[in-house]
């Protein structure tokens, strides 16, 4: 998968995740966390930033997987502190899947990108 469309996916799966965690998973008080709207925060980012991404700007690319990774490891941690498997869980999963994927193909096409400018095939 390249870059550009991982990176798509991942903004797609973010903001779905997001949305759905705002308005479909209520707390134990009966409201919804507004902090649940952080993933679809990013995923929008994403996706104001995939023009650039598909077009290979080397910050624009670095920039989001920085922010890919920071994501990644914030929602490994909130995935560690739910007991039970129920819907907040899976979306922690969904989203920590889709930040993984997102960021072994910027790796990939950071190496190929090396590659390609060293003449090694």
């Amino acid at each position: 998968m390249k870059a550009a469309s991982a990176n798509l996916l991942n903004a797609v799966v973010l903001i779905a995740a997001g949305l759905y965690g705002y308005f479909g998973i209520k707390g134990s008080d009966g409201n919804s966390s507004v902090t649940a709207l952080i993933p679809a925060f990013f995923g929008v980012l994403f996706l104001v930033m995939h023009k650039g991404v598909a077009a290979a700007n080397k910050v624009v690319a670095h920039v989001v997987v920085v922010l890919t990774l920071v994501l990644l490891v914030m929602c490994v941690m909130r995935f560690m502190k739910v007991d039970d498997w129920n819907a907040k869980k899976y979306l922690f999963l969904a989203c920590i899947l889709s930040n993984l994927i997102a960021l072994i193909a910027f790796i990939k096409s950071f190496i190929d990108a090396r590659k390609a400018r060293q003449g090694v095939s």
